[in-house]
């Protein structure tokens, strides 16, 4: 099992969510991700369950990190905090989705912790925003 902070991409939409993790693994592959796009049956739109499941699939105890494309995507990632049994679980709030997962993976490649990479993705908030 991985020791490194897990992520997981949230999207409205299931390419641009399979996108964003394919973007990742063509440099990264030591670093649990999960994607959480679309709706159950697959449409435009998110759901809690996804994320609650991508949750579990990446967590490994040492925090997760969820990363999400536009409003609604937050609110139902905010409501999958709420009904998560894990202990350690953070929004990166305000965070390009696409810029911001990638370093979010490779600083978790590095050993960050999950403070460490949400203090680096607040600089990118603050710089490109």
């Amino acid at each position: 099992m991985s020791d490194k902070v897990g992520l997981v991409i949230i999207s409205h939409s299931p390419k641009i969510g399979d996108g964003v993790f394919e973007l990742i693994k063509q440099v990264i592959t030591g670093v649990p991700i999960a994607v959480a796009a679309g709706t159950d049956d697959n449409q435009i739109g998110t759901s809690m369950e996804k994320i609650i499941d991508a949750i579990t699939q990446v967590d490994n105890g040492n925090g997760v990190l969820l990363m999400y494309d536009l409003g609604s995507a937050k609110m139902n990632a905010e409501m999958a905090i709420e009904f998560s049994e894990s202990a350690n679980v953070q929004l990166a709030d305000h965070i390009p989705l696409v810029e911001g997962s990638y370093i979010a993976a490779v600083e978790a490649n590095m050993g960050k912790s999950l403070q460490e990479i949400r203090n680096s993705l607040q600089k990118i908030e603050l710089t490109e925003m």
